[in-house]
């Protein structure tokens, strides 16, 4: 009887601390507004029309700050779960219209419109649209990572707001903000991640980074993808959820520590609440205050102190860890970009592959100039140690023919080195042989640089998912092959008779959600041995064993093709994406 005592008066206690450690209380700010300051106004209506997330409908709310006129763009913000942000009763948590009205005024934010979106319910038996009521798709729309709500807001729920109330929100991303509290905190972050052109600011509250849908990975996403704009402000209370799908108050310390560890301008304000609203209503003032304040001058380096011998992560690479914007564009106007390479001084070429043109663009840079004109329609190219240039031919003359060629530099004229062939991309080993993939065939082929006109050459090594790009080790005892149609880059030994030994499947490369495959395209090494390969994601790099470093960013949303270092010093990284080329200086450089 007295232990039975003893374990209530237990239970009490610990209750009773729970309740007391969550005791957070709204301050003036969100409680009335000041004086003298014009309330915002808030309309309500429904969104049924997603074809994104079809037969969802779902309630919404839009407020208008009273200083906003139409003569220029708003600020804006998207509130997850709208419903529980968007009220200004005595029981409401958040208070948001009285809060914005409040820090406008002040001059703490800009003017902001503010969107409320509750998430969809399918069937005609939604929950009433102010309370926790289960809207079915809740779980599917927020916890899922992958671009669909991002979309959804983006192509269809706010250009339908925008026109429905005739208001205009800023395309700049640091002017666009977006807010939720558990599964709409990891909703908020997937938003900006997948899009951080568009969010460029993030609110997360007691955020659910846990696996519900897989996002518990994003911790380890953030260590090793080079660091988007995104501002971050993450908040979570020592009593939070500890589950079958996590632990809430560790998920959101891992977020913290990876986004201290890539350089992101966050903060984590960790307290001692539930999972609940009480916190994050408490401080919703400062916190938005500190996702509007001025951009900073310089953003966070780095962490490096603990990055051990041989790991290789892109604060090795590139200056600072890097972001997005360090791409300049260098030409622009293409049918299609591919075949990157450099020759030993540094000059960059390219071929626009379907004219038949290639371009060089001098080692101090500048705008590339046309270097063959009516030529084949050359889709991968690479120096020789004998400084010819061969390459990977998809298609000339009446026929279609396709072939190996050596072009030499100095007179521009081609040379057939094999055909009865289906080349993509090629490398150049001083061993006397050049390799190139057959994607089709699922193979690498092997050519003697003396060779002419050799019909049907043999195959080197086979069973690789559609291979594509293929680079050397700086040594050249290995050769690397990227799958296009799988998820491996393989990772040959090249024997003393130019034979391939010993393949494995050595990295794995990370495939967007929802894909089967990577869409590893070009691949080349730098001086290190780093392998750096296009993909649908990024430019993926692995150091020699295999280990991903990082992902480098795409510098636009259409793909990047292939790749290659240039310049001077060879320190330029220079990529081929679709209609354009791109390049961005590292602190890294490329085998000479």
């Amino acid at each position: 009887m007295h232990s039975l005592r003893a374990a209530l008066c237990g239970i009490l206690l610990a209750s009773s601390l729970v309740q007391a450690a969550d005791d957070y209380v709204l301050g003036p700010e969100s409680k009335e507004r000041a004086p003298g300051v014009s309330a915002g106004k808030v309309h309500e209506f429904q969104f049924n029309e997603s074809k994104i997330f079809p037969e969802t409908s779902r309630d919404a709310w839009i407020y208008i700050p009273a200083q906003y006129d139409g003569s220029k763009p708003a600020a804006l913000m998207v509130f997850q779960d709208g419903h529980t942000y968007v009220g200004t009763g005595p029981n409401a948590s958040m208070r948001v219209p009285i809060v914005f009205d409040n820090l406008i005024a002040k001059g703490d934010m800009p003017v902001t419109i503010a969107v409320f979106v509750n998430p969809g319910h399918r069937g005609g038996d939604g929950p009433p649209r102010e309370g926790w009521g289960n809207r079915t798709n809740r779980s599917f729309e927020y916890d899922s990572l992958g671009d669909a709500y991002a979309r959804f807001l983006l192509e269809e729920f706010l250009p339908f707001v925008a026109a429905k109330f005739q208001v205009t929100f800023s395309e700049d991303p640091s002017m666009r903000a977006i807010c939720g509290m558990s599964s709409g905190g990891i909703c908020a972050w997937t938003v900006a991640w997948e899009r951080p052109g568009s969010f460029g600011k993030v609110l997360s509250q007691i955020g659910s980074f846990t696996n519900i849908r897989g996002g518990h990975v994003y911790p380890a996403l953030i260590r090793k993808t080079e660091r988007k704009p995104i501002r971050v402000f993450l908040q979570d209370g020592a009593n939070d959820l500890n589950n079958l799908h996590g632990n809430w108050p560790l998920a959101n310390q891992e977020m913290a520590s990876a986004l201290a560890f890539a350089g992101y301008d966050h903060t984590f304000e960790f307290g001692t609440g539930a999972h609940n609203g009480k916190h994050g209503g408490a401080i919703l003032p400062d916190s938005l205050r500190w996702l509007w304040r001025p951009s900073l001058a310089a953003l966070p380096k780095p962490q490096t102190k603990d990055n051990i011998g041989g790991d290789e992560a892109l604060s090795k690479v590139l200056p600072d860890g890097g972001q997005p914007g360090d791409w300049e564009l260098v030409g622009s106007g293409y049918a299609f970009t591919d075949a990157a390479c450099s020759d030993a001084v540094g000059h960059f070429y390219f071929s626009d592959l379907p004219k038949g043109t290639l371009y060089r663009v001098p080692a101090a840079g500048g705008a590339p100039e046309v270097w063959l004109k009516d030529g084949p329609k050359i889709s991968g190219m690479k120096f020789g140690a004998d400084g010819m240039l061969y390459a990977c031919v998809q298609g000339e003359g009446t026929n279609n023919v396709k072939t190996i060629v050596v072009i030499d530099p100095a007179t521009k004229k081609l040379e057939t080195l094999a055909t009865t062939v289906q080349p993509n991309d090629l490398v150049v080993a001083k061993n006397g042989f050049l390799y190139f993939t057959d994607t089709g065939a699922g193979a690498v082929v092997q050519v003697p640089l003396k060779a002419r006109s050799m019909s049907r050459p043999p195959v080197a090594a086979g069973g690789i998912s559609k291979p594509n790009g293929i680079a050397l080790s700086p040594d050249q005892r290995q050769l690397w092959v990227s799958e296009y149609g799988g998820t491996n880059v393989w990772n040959f030994l090249i024997a003393e008779d130019g034979s391939l030994k010993g393949g494995e499947r050595l990295a794995e490369l990370r495939t967007p959600v929802n894909k089967a495959d990577s869409g590893g395209d070009g691949a080349i090494t730098d001086a290190m041995g780093r392998v750096y390969v296009t993909s649908h994601v990024g430019i993926q790099m692995f150091d020699v064993g295999g280990r991903m470093g990082g992902v480098i960013s795409k510098p636009q949303e259409k793909g990047a093709v292939s790749c290659a270092f240039g310049g001077t010093g060879h320190a330029w990284l220079y990529v081929c994406s679709s209609d354009k080329v791109y390049r961005r200086q590292t602190i890294t450089s490329g085998v000479k």
